[in-house]
């Protein structure tokens, strides 16, 4: 802490001196749960207004370990800090592999994880505490199985991997006689069930993280996952709607129209058409999966029913077409591949900095979006080119403007 704030404190103690021990005390303990060094971590360099100054290697174990662990250094991180070898970035990507094989990387998926695709909707959506841990935890584990067991990054989009119990394992089909599951154990009638990584082999209409029931199930038509996978995953910057928006009519009399066809007729408004052009090929895209995120699309109807066939088809506004989610997430693995890349390089670098970015991070966000897409790199380079990068290992202060 620098010399002038002790002195700061002080003066603001004598005062008081007067006063009995317990409320000399008091006060000198409110004054530090309400300084900035408390309330905010670094702050502690003198950097001037308009300047971008290298932090010394205290701070950096101090942004490292809370990018990685959410929590305190340790000792080794302390270690190397005092003796300054810290600042080497062949140490610091030693650290972070180290960092990376230990439990407390977990916390990568359940706070880094959590916050970009917005799991913690599941809460308020679900009011069954055991399908509420199944389909909340299953999306955790996988980011945590991609982000400390060096998986490429998009693998996000499309893997053979996921993670089941009893909860899930009823969306996931004809590979269900594969599953090995933990039973409930008899006598307990609410209890959850350990969660064990499977292979996926004919339900690949399950791959990756976008077709996972929690996922689908926080965002329950196809508006909602079309705005969610371009916003989280795309990185879209989608303006806000209208509030004056009517809502969808229903079918004239004697026509059978699919909830589709009549969006068709509600999205004509040239206000609304130009977000819902991108909104909503992907969204429908999903619309094989009901509400609660089961498959429901065979042979072009919904199981079970005769009504209109499920049109899951679209073109996007680049002008690429596809037939169904299979063939959108085939354009995802492709062309759209920088794009997804890059938001997970954006998304990625704002939490490991605890701020928006600026536009003096753009060559950091360009530079590690090129090597991880040109290498198909995976999370392990992503946070490492992040803890090496001048972002990370420097105090900016932007100038502000005069009024």
């Amino acid at each position: 802490v620098p010399d002038s704030r002790l002195q700061e404190a002080l003066e603001a103690i004598r005062g008081h001196s007067g006063r009995n021990l317990v409320a000399i005390l008091k006060f000198e303990l409110k004054a530090v749960l309400l300084s900035p060094e408390f309330l905010y971590r670094g702050l502690l360099m003198p950097v001037k207004s308009g300047s971008r100054q290298a932090v010394d290697s205290y701070e950096l174990a101090e942004r490292l370990s809370y990018f990685l662990w959410e929590d305190r250094p340790d000792d080794e991180l302390m270690a190397l800090a005092k003796k300054g070898s810290l600042l080497s970035p062949e140490v610091l990507r030693l650290q972070v592999e180290r960092m990376l094989e230990s439990p407390s990387a977990r916390s990568l998926s359940e706070s880094f994880g959590v916050q970009w695709l917005g799991i913690a909707n599941l809460d308020a959506l679900i009011t069954n505490p055991i399908a509420h841990h199944s389909l909340r935890t299953q999306p955790v584990l996988f980011l945590n199985y991609l982000f400390t067991e060096n998986r490429p990054v998009m693998e996000l989009i499309d893997s053979k991997t996921t993670f089941i119990n009893t909860g899930v394992s009823g969306f996931y089909g004809d590979d269900r006689s594969r599953m090995k599951l933990h039973p409930t154990p008899k006598g307990i009638e609410r209890q959850t069930t350990p969660f064990e990584r499977f292979t996926l082999e004919k339900a690949s209409w399950r791959g990756g993280i976008l077709t996972m029931p929690g996922i689908l199930t926080m965002n329950r038509g196809p508006i909602q996952r079309g705005t969610w996978l371009l916003r989280r995953v795309l990185g879209e910057r989608l303006g806000e709607p209208p509030a004056d928006i009517p809502p969808v009519k229903p079918a004239p009399r004697g026509e059978k129209l699919t909830f589709r066809e009549r969006f068709e007729r509600h999205r004509s408004d040239v206000s609304c058409a130009r977000c819902h052009e991108k909104i909503d090929p992907i969204g429908f895209s999903l619309d094989g999966y009901d509400t609660n995120g089961r498959f429901i699309k065979r042979d072009g109807k919904k199981e079970g029913s005769s009504g209109s066939p499920i049109d899951t088809s679209g073109k996007l506004p680049s002008g690429e077409t596809f037939a169904d989610y299979a063939g959108l997430k085939s354009i995802f693995m492709n062309s759209q591949r920088g794009r997804i890349v890059r938001n997970a390089v954006e998304r990625t670098l704002s939490y490991a900095l605890c701020r928006k970015i600026t536009w003096s991070d753009r060559p950091t966000v360009d530079q590690i979006t090129e090597k991880i897409v040109e290498r198909n790199g995976t999370w392990k380079d992503l946070f490492t080119e992040i803890v090496i990068s001048s972002s990370f290992r420097e105090t900016i202060i932007e100038e502000q403007e005069k009024e």
